[in-house]
């Protein structure tokens, strides 16, 4: 029953500000790192929220390890937040191929630094730790999109990691089939 109404949640989220998602649920996977793009507000933050519920998933995402402190701890732990030590001797990358490797369904949400220019700004390129992760662990990386112009969002495809340039590239013209430019290096 909860579940049925967090979809429902999700759902009327989507209606009540009239975008509309699209999803191939077969694009899916138990394990994968998600990335979306175009990060223009914060509406896009709440529009996936409500198409991981719609979805079924339970995420997880990177979070400094200084807010885990306090009632914020246990919020941020329900939400699927991983606190991340910048300062220890592992690396992200290694501490998320453990991650992956010790669970049956493991969705990492990853939203690329630089995806947001403030107004006047000139977009940075995309970081690629998330190809990193998922290259690492052996896992799809799954394309989220968000396009506020047309007010159209979803899950456009999934690749698998393979070479970092190549893949750049292809995501690069993935996205821009749905309007979206992705600045790459």
């Amino acid at each position: 029953m909860i579940i049925a109404m967090r979809k429902i949640l999700g759902k009327s989220i989507f209606k009540a500000t009239g975008w509309e998602y699209k999803v191939d649920p077969q694009i899916l996977e138990n394990k994968q790192v998600i990335i979306g793009f175009e990060h223009t507000s914060n509406l896009d933050t709440i529009l996936s929220l409500a198409l991981f519920e719609i979805l079924e998933l339970k995420i997880h995402t990177l979070i400094k390890k200084e807010l885990f402190k306090g009632p914020l701890k246990p919020l941020l732990e329900r939400l699927g937040g991983i606190p991340v030590d910048r300062k220890a001797n592992k690396d992200i990358v290694t501490q998320m191929v453990e991650l992956f490797n010790q669970n049956d369904h493991f969705n990492l949400v990853i939203a690329p630094e630089a995806t947001r220019a403030k107004d006047g700004e000139a977009r940075k390129p995309i970081r690629t730790g998330f190809w990193h992760i998922a290259k690492a662990a052996n896992v799809p990386i799954i394309l989220m999109y968000a396009n506020a112009r047309t007010k159209k969002g979803g899950i456009l495809g999934k690749i698998y990691p393979t070479d970092l340039q190549q893949d750049l590239e292809k995501i690069k013209t993935l996205y821009a089939e749905y309007g979206i430019d992705v600045k790459i290096q």
